[in-house]
Order: structure tokens, then C-alpha cells, then sequence
């Protein structure tokens, strides 16, 4: 088994040397480091390999040569400007403050520029969050004082604040426990050393990351406002598509007296979707839930686990078997997605559904040469569908499902509407081609099978019904 150590480097020659002696004399394997003295001077990352018994003595013996914090406290810690003036004793007041609150001072940063204001940086360990507030408050009354985002800091800091300070901002408006944040962190860490080795900056990447995890939480609670369109498609089918700013659509098909949903957006929206859903399904309480997905990516499994039963292809359903058992799912076994989607799902609050409640749909396509292969059929209330299937250029397992008779066809990710999204859309799909490199798998076979997808529509007028954007009105003329 494998286990991250966020360890505090000692500044001093050989402390990596000092590390590592301690990790190999264990018997354990070291199969990752990361250390980038330009964010962080002491934070060093270590992933070791071996037996739990192995892993719990190198936790007491990195512990006891410093390298591991006794307590959490590392988890909080806030970094703070005070715009004080440049009299003796200009900084004694907030001191006494910072005593009073019972906080601890972690890092100091102060030099006179000439002007009647010296700007003093300080990082404070805070264990009670709820007290920070109030601080910055009273400390408002002294003097104009301001958090510091983690970018506009300096580039190196003296000791090992900017990863904690940064987790701490990143999970400030979501509900994240203390041991999901220090995940989170290794897993912040891991981008940042994936996507340095393609040469993107490291401040890129926690601006990415920060400005997502702002998003999700922007648009929770009162200001969930999706796009909701409602489209007829015969006498007996309706379907109605609600598109979230953050994460997958979702659409609602209602047919001969049946109801399905079909994908559904992201875990951390599950109160905001059950309000949505109640009102459009009356009977959703009390009737059998049924859902389909497309394909098994976070944001489009997130609410699952509310359905009693959930639908889709042999592929997908051996991705969310796997993310049950407490394996890798699909996405986390490629090493350039793994950190965007282990960040992604703890981030969300993504808990797999339980695979007792999976319907597999089809069958296993035969190998032919086209990037869509022929799948079998899905029956749903008056609706016909031919189920294709993709090789995995977004995402193996995907599933597009295309109905001759009513000219509907529902692509997943394969093919999205980009010019239909709104602006909030648009905006939150900019950061997963940055932090995964592309969203897709093997982007020239998706471009591929999205080809193939509008050469299997036969004449007429097609509703197109993607996971992303609003429905494509496509033409096909005979």
C-alpha cells in the first residue's frame, strides 16, 4: 500500500538526505517527491510503498525527528496583512490581540518603504476557524487589515505556510473535514508536479484550482439558478434539461407515463437538485427512481446514490464497481487526470453509489474498425434507442443513445454544444482542460467518434441533447 507524507523539511544540508535514510532503513520504497522551493521553502512531499506496519513506523519515526507536526494545527493557517504606522511600537496592539485570541504566530514579514505605513505579514495557526472572523473584525478597529490570497503573496515564503494557508482558503466556503484537507492537499501538491513537468507555471495550476473550487461554491444554495428549457418531443415524451454552471446537465425524460433522469451534475448540489427534481417529478419521493448515465465521471454520477436504480453501459459499470471497492476509477487510472479528479471529487463530497442498484444496458460492441461501434438497444416508455458506444476517447464506456423514430439523440460528452453554453458554462469549463491537460482521453479519437455521431442521424429534424450546453437543433436533409 502506498501513503503521502506532508513532512516539514528542517533548513538545513542533508534534511532530504535525513528523509529518505529514515523511509529506506524502514524497508519502504519511495515512488514520489515533490519539493519547489519557489512555493513552499519547507514542505516536502513523500509517497512510499510498502506494508501497513512499515507505513505506521515510518509515521512514529518521521515524527520523531521533526518531520511530522505532533497536531493539526498545520491544517489553519491564515495569512494576514496590517497596514500599521511606522512609530515605535506601531505593532504592539495587534500582538496583544493575536494573544487574546489564543492564536500562534507562524510566519513574520515587515519592511519600512519610505512611507508613514509598514506593511506587516503574518501567518497565524488557528484552531478554531470560527474565530477568525471575529479577529479581523477587532483587528479592523486598529488598524485596515486584509487576508492575503494565496497568489498575491510572496513567491517564498520562510517557513511551511503556503500549502495549509492555501488548502485552508481553498476549502474556506465548503464543507470539507480536516482529514479530507489534508488530502486534498497531497492531491493539490500532485498537480502542481504533474502539470510542472508539461511546463505549465505552478501558479497557474493554484489559480486554477482556486478560482474552481470558488465556483462550486458561488453557485450553491440561493444562487443555484440553472438554465431550465423544456422540449416536446411527441404526445407522450417530454424532456427537460436543467444546465447548472458547474458540472454535467441534466435532463429529465418523461415518456408513456415513465420518467428517467439522465446524467446528474455534481454531489455537492444535491440538496439544490432534490428541490429541482421534486418539483418536476411529483412522485419522486414515493415512485421507483430510475437514472442513466452516460458515462462515469464525477459530474455526471454525483446524485446516484439517490436512484434505486441506475443504467448504463458493462464499461461504466465496472469503473463505479471499482470506485466502490475503493480502487481507481477509470479517470484516476490516466496520471495526467488523477489529481484534478481526486481534487474534484473531495471538493464535491462524490460518494460512488452502491453497484447493487447497476442495470447494464447492451452489450460489449464487436471490434470493427469505426470509433462508434453498436452497442444493442435501450426500450423506454415509447422511445427506441440504439445504444452506441465509443472506444474511450472521452471516457471508456460512453454511451450515445440516438432514437430514429422520434429523431432524438442524447451524446453524453462526446459531443457537447460549446456555443450553447451560458457565460457561468463557459467559464467553469475553461479550468479541466488546464488541470487534466484535455478532458478528453484520447482528444483525436473523440473528435473522431463525434464525427461519427451526426453521420448516424438519418433525414430530418433532430433534437441533440448533449451533457454539456443546451439542446442542438441539427438538420439533416435527405
Amino acid at each position: 500500500m502506498k501513503k503521502t507524507y506532508v513532512t516539514t523539511m528542517p533548513d538545513h544540508v542533508g534534511a532530504f538526505l535525513e528523509a529518505s535514510r529514515c523511509i529506506a532503513t524502514l524497508g519502504l520504497n519511495i515512488t514520489r517527491v515533490s519539493y519547489n522551493k519557489a512555493v513552499d521553502t519547507h514542505t516536502l512531499f513523500l509517497e512510499a510503498e510498502g506494508t501497513s506496519e512499515q507505513l505506521l513506523q515510518a509515521d512514529r519515526r518521521l515524527q520523531e525527528i521533526g518531520y511530522l507536526q505532533g497536531d493539526d494545527r498545520m491544517q489553519n493557517v491564515v495569512l494576514l496583512e496590517f497596514q500599521l504606522e511606522d512609530v515605535p511600537g506601531g505593532v504592539i496592539g495587534i500582538l496583544e490581540l493575536i494573544r487574546a485570541f489564543d492564536f500562534n504566530i507562524s510566519y513574520l514579514s515587515s519592511q519600512e518603504n519610505g512611507t508613514p505605513v509598514q506593511r506587516f505579514k503574518m501567518g497565524l495557526f488557528v484552531e478554531d476557524m470560527q474565530k477568525i472572523d471575529l479577529f479581523i473584525k477587532r483587528a479592523g478597529e486598529i488598524c485596515p487589515v486584509r487576508l492575503i490570497d494565496y497568489n498575491q503573496a510572496e513567491k517564498n515564503f520562510d517557513n511551511s505556510i503556503f500549502y495549509h494557508s492555501y488548502a485552508t482558503a481553498l476549502t474556506r466556503n465548503l464543507p470539507i473535514s480536516a482529514e479530507d484537507r489534508e488530502e486534498l492537499l497531497i492531491h493539490v501538491n500532485l498537480a502542481m508536479q504533474v502539470l510542472d513537468e508539461q511546463g505549465l507555471s505552478p501558479y497557474r495550476t493554484f489559480d486554477s484550482i482556486g478560482r474552481f473550487a470558488e465556483m462550486l461554491a458561488a453557485y450553491g444554495g440561493e444562487a443555484f439558478l440553472p438554465r431550465i428549457s423544456d422540449y416536446t418531443v411527441s404526445a407522450q415524451t417530454t424532456v427537460t434539461v436543467i444546465e447548472p454552471p458547474c458540472g454535467s446537465n441534466t435532463m429529465i425524460v418523461k415518456s408513456a407515463g415513465e420518467t428517467l433522469v439522465i446524467d446528474t451534475g455534481y454531489a455537492c448540489y444535491r440538496e439544490e437538485m432534490l428541490a429541482l427534481l421534486r418539483k418536476r417529478i411529483p412522485d419522486f419521493d414515493s415512485a421507483p427512481r430510475k437514472a442513466l448515465i452516460t458515462h462515469a465521471d464525477v459530474d455526471h454520477c454525483g446524485l446516484l446514490p439517490l436512484f434505486d436504480t441506475v443504467y448504463m453501459s458493462h464499461a461504466s459499470a465496472d469503473c463505479i464497481q471499482l470506485e466502490a471497492s475503493g480502487a481507481d476509477g477509470f479517470r484516476e487510472q490516466n496520471p495526467l487526470h488523477r489529481p484534478y479528479i481526486k481534487i474534484c471529487k473531495l471538493l464535491t463530497g462524490y460518494k460512488p453509489m452502491t453497484p447493487d442498484k447497476i442495470r447494464v444496458i447492451g452489450c460489449e460492441p464487436a471490434a470493427v474498425e469505426a470509433s462508434l461501434r453498436h452497442a444493442g438497444y435501450f426500450a423506454f416508455g415509447e422511445l427506441r434507442f440504439e445504444l452506441w458506444q465509443g472506444q474511450g476517447g472521452h471516457l471508456p464506456g460512453e454511451l450515445v443513445l440516438i432514437d430514429y423514430a422520434h429523431r432524438l439523440a442524447f451524446t453524453g460528452d462526446v459531443y457537447v454544444n460549446l456555443r450553447g453554453m451560458t457565460a457561468e458554462q463557459a467559464a467553469y469549463n475553461q479550468y479541466a482542460p488546464i488541470l487534466m491537460t484535455s478532458v478528453d482521453t484520447d482528444p483525436s479519437l473523440c473528435a473522431q467518434e463525434r464525427k461519427e455521431v451526426f453521420e448516424r442521424l438519418g433525414a430530418g429534424d433532430w433534437h441533440v441533447f448533449g451533457s454539456h450546453g443546451m439542446m442542438k437543433q441539427y438538420a439533416v436533409r435527405a
